[in-house]
Formats: C-alpha cells, structure tokens, sequence
C-alpha cells in the first residue's frame, strides 16, 4: 500500500496554485479596431489555456490513483457481486430486460446491460464490471468541469476537477463493479447540459439532458427524482415565465420515455408500475427498523439529521467540503441563475433526510448521498473566494495549502485504516473508504476453495449467511453453480445430489444447521442428509470448513 499516495503530490500543488488565484480574469474592454488608447501599450490578459489540454490534464489526474487502487480493491459494496452475477446471465442470453422479474430484480437495465457486454470481452467476472466502473469514474471528470467551467470559469474547473480526483469515496466507487460510477458521470453530463441550455437560452441541450436523466433513471431509481425537480427548477429560471414553460415542458417530455416503458413491463408482469422501488422500500424498511432496535428513535433520528453534511466531511475532506457550502451559500445570494444547481442538491438532501429523521421509513447509506455531494464541488472555487476575500496572498496560499492537504490526506488515512483489517470502526467506514476489501476471513476461505476445489474439479455446499455475505464467497471462489450447493437456492437438494460435494462451508448464524437434515451437536462433526463432514483446522470465525469424511 505504500504506493497508494503516488502521484498525489504533483497534483496538491497543481490544486493550492489553482486555489489561490481563483478569483476569475475580467475581461478587458472592448474597442473599435485601429482605434487607439492609452492602454494600447499594456498586454492584452493571456487567453484560456487550451480546453483538451485541461480535460486531458484532469483525466490523467483522475486515472492515476484509481489505477493505483485497482490491484487491491475488490467488489462488496453497492451490489457489486449480485450485479456482476446478473449481467453474467444476461450476457448468456441477451435480451431487451422489460422489468423486476426479467433478470434485474431491484436494478436498472443499463448497467446490468455494460456490465454484460463487458463480460464478452473481458473473462474474469471479477474485473469486467470494475473496468466499466473505471471508465466512467474517469469520465466524469469531463462534464463536471464543463458544469464548472461555464458557471464559475476554468480555474474553478480545475479546482473541481482534481476534488473529484481525489474524493475518496468516489475512488472506490470507480474501481469496484456497483453502478454509481456510472449514475454520477450520467448525472453530472445532465447537469452540465442544462447549464449550457441555460447559459445559451437553446432547447437542444436541454432535450440533450432529457435523454441523458433517461439513461440515469434506468441506472439507478434516485434519478427519476430530478424529473419534476429540474422541470420545476427550468419553470421558474428567469423572468419569462412562457420561456420557462416551454423549456419545462419540453424537457418534461423527453425525460418520459424509459420511466413509461419500465413502468409498464413492471405493472404487465407485476401488477404494480413501481414494483422494483417497492422491493427497495422494502430493504429500508428493515433496514430501519434493524437501525431502530441498535440505537433507539432518538438517536437515530439525530443520525440521520446531520448524515448527509456528514459524509460530505468525511469523504470529500472537510476542507473541499466547507468550502463548497460556503460557496452554495454565497452564489445562492448573488448568482440567481446558477440557483437551480443548488436546488438539485439541496432539495434530495432535505427530502431523505425528512423521510430518515422525521417518517423513519428510510436508512441513509453513504452512497445515496453521490450525487448530492458532488454538486458541492463546482461550488469549491467560489468558497474559496468568499473566504479569503481581499486578503492577501500569503492567507489565500495558507487556506489553499491546508484544503489541499487535506482532500489527499484524509482518503489516504482512510484507506490505509480499512485496508484489509476488520472490526470496529473500520466496519463503519469501509463503504465510504477508497479501499475495498471483503472481509479477511471471508477471503481465506475464498482463496481455499479456488485453489483447492475449484482448481481440482470439485464441488462445495455454502451455507446461507444472514448478511448475504455467501454471496461474495460463492463469486470469489472460482465454482460455477454446477458445482455448488448453496442453502440460499430452493434447488438446493437438487445441486447436492447431482454435485456430490466433498466440502461444505458453515457460517456461525447461519441457516444450514436449521435445516431438518442437518445434525450438528456444536463439536467439530456436521451430518447433512446423512453424509459426515469433518471440521478443517486454520479458518477463523465467522466461517467454517468441513471436508467429507
């Protein structure tokens, strides 16, 4: 892990000089051609610098960590596994996914759809989806400095394009096979394409962001929220208000074709057009409750009140984080027309918060919170400025300095913390760290299975974990469903008669000793249907190995 801070130095400097002079380069006056003036003998303010070469620049400074982290990162949150295992049926047999039950369940289409073609390519299922995620982690630099750039100027661009670089959170989430990576470059394409609508007064980027949140709502389901949001935000942009119809309407109307279509395979096959958001309600609801009974009401409630400035803290780095809200706080009083922005990551903020602390009806989870902070960075140059004012340059170097500092140190210290260790309060900040990695004993066991069962021919039953976490053993141990018996299936016993498994794993809470063939006194000896398993030495709890005597 010791090369996982490469390339960040470079980069801290390049983020402190961009910082302390932020403020924008005014325009000089225009004037006749051949007139004269007495300022003809002082130099024209150097132009922009050249726009690929600071995408090109960005770009390089969001590949380097991420490919740094590639090597040591694996799949466990955001459904990584569940989804890289959908895609691999779909890619056997491709085919237009209509709703929940035709081979998504609770996800949308679009990634299962990359992830899949990227399984025809790629043959380790374990990297396929992580390499989509890299693509479009990267990619994301491009339209938030397009965002940034048009609202507050290149140097602001820059600014937000190395936060983002850097964000923790945001590493993980390139380098692992969820579908955030994809969400939040398709978001922030949209955002950029209304600002350049608005900036330009044109209808085609707006139509051009309709069709982009329709990519993004058969991503994730918080899109589909930025539908009537940026339909009201475009509303009542400006002082016309018949303009604001339009452009509302329109953008309305571009926006319904995936939500319509996904509506009606689901209430066709279902009976209920939101059946795939139901069964994710269902998951917060337990959720809830199970954080209810931890915690308490009270406590929960103060939780999920101060979650999402939370985890902008936390993750984005208090300095870039800070900085951003002041910002939004300043623009929101002097730049009406950048308002909208605001709005976009203010209203869901306030809108889940609401439902986690006031209706107890949903649990926030850091990676719900990616769309909202990362509107907070094109607001960092802006913050900036607000902060350090007039003041001179050695105040605006030393706040620039003690910022970039801190958005490169606080996701190194974070990953270096929960890098393959286990317990405590690196349970609680894994899923928010760069580094991702399942937990230890689990991966012995994996490693143990692909290289002794997998490797041999074998075959192997896998107990059913409360955690789902024999989801991430089966993916990481190298057996195809042939060669697994997993409780979790209702073809159980089919799988382990036709499998004939020599070894079999048991997780302490699990569900395989509660089967009624199972005999298991708490010793080292397990009998299931009546075939003797015998404890292996050299595991470590929660799991255990038996081999068939």
């Amino acid at each position: 892990m010791g090369r996982w801070s490469l390339g960040f130095g470079p980069r801290l400097r390049i983020l402190r000089a961009l910082m302390s002079s932020a403020s924008p380069v005014s325009s000089p006056p225009s004037r006749l051609p051949g007139a004269s003036s007495p300022l003809s003998a002082v130099p024209d303010a150097a132009p922009d610098p050249s726009t690929r070469l600071l995408i090109g620049l960005l770009i390089a400074a969001a590949l380097l960590p991420r490919l740094v982290l590639m090597p040591f990162n694996e799949n466990f949150y955001g459904d990584a596994v569940a989804r890289t295992e959908l895609a691999e049926r779909w890619a056997r047999e491709p085919h237009v996914i209509t709703s929940y039950g035709d081979g998504t369940y609770q996800f949308g289409p679009l990634h299962l759809y990359l992830v899949g073609a990227a399984l025809k390519v790629v043959a380790d299922k374990a990297l396929a989806g992580r390499l989509v995620s890299l693509l479009f982690g990267v990619l994301a630099v491009v339209p938030l400095f397009s965002l940034t750039r048009r609202l507050f100027g290149w140097r602001a661009g820059m600014v937000a394009g190395l936060s983002l670089s850097v964000w923790g959170m945001h590493l993980q989430m390139s380098t692992t096979a969820a579908s955030e990576a994809l969400s939040l470059f398709l978001m922030l394409w949209v955002f950029a394409l209304v600002a350049q609508g608005l900036d330009e007064n044109r209808m085609g980027p707006l139509f051009g962001a309709a069709a982009v949140l329709n990519l993004a709502c058969a991503t994730r389901y918080d899109a589909w929220l930025f539908m009537p949001l940026l339909c009201l935000a475009l509303l009542f942009w400006g002082p016309d208000r018949i303009a604001g119809l339009t452009r509302a309407v329109g953008f309305g109307i571009v926006c319904l074709p995936f939500p319509l279509l996904w509506m009606q395979g689901n209430e066709m096959a279902h009976g209920d057009p939101f059946f795939p958001i139901r069964a994710v309600e269902q998951f917060h609801d337990a959720w809830v409750k199970d954080g209810i009974a931890r915690v308490g009401p009270w406590r929960y409630r103060l939780e999920s009140l101060a979650f999402w400035p939370a985890m902008a803290l936390l993750t984005l780095s208090p300095g870039v984080a800070l900085l951003g809200m002041v910002g939004m706080w300043r623009t929101w009083r002097t730049r009406p027309d950048v308002r909208w922005l605001t709005l976009a990551a203010v209203v869901p903020t306030a809108y889940f918060t609401f439902r986690a602390a006031v209706l107890l009806d949903f649990q926030p989870l850091g990676r719900f919170t990616v769309t909202e902070l990362a509107l907070l960075i094109p607001f960092v140059g802006s913050g900036f400025e607000a902060c350090v004012g007039s003041r001179g340059a050695g105040v605006r170097r030393a706040l620039a300095g003690v910022c970039a500092v801190l958005a490169v140190a606080v996701p190194v210290a974070m990953g270096l913390y929960t890098f393959r260790a286990d317990g405590g309060l690196r349970d609680s900040l894994r899923p928010v760290s760069p580094t991702s990695t399942n937990p230890v004993p689990l991966m012995q066991v994996a490693r143990f299975l692909k290289d002794e069962v997998a490797a041999k021919g074998g075959a192997a039953v896998l107990d059913e974990d409360p955690n789902y976490m024999d989801l991430q053993l089966a993916f990481f141990s190298g057996l195809d469903d042939e060669r697994l018996a997993r409780v979790r299936w209702a073809t159980f016993r089919d799988h382990l008669r036709r499998a004939q498994p020599e070894y079999l794993v048991r997780f302490e809470q699990g569900r395989l000793v509660k089967d009624p063939g199972v005999k298991w006194d708490g010793g080292r000896t397990l009998v299931l249907d009546g075939v003797e398993y015998a404890e292996l030495d050299g595991f470590s709890p929660p799991l255990h190995v038996y081999r068939r005597r």
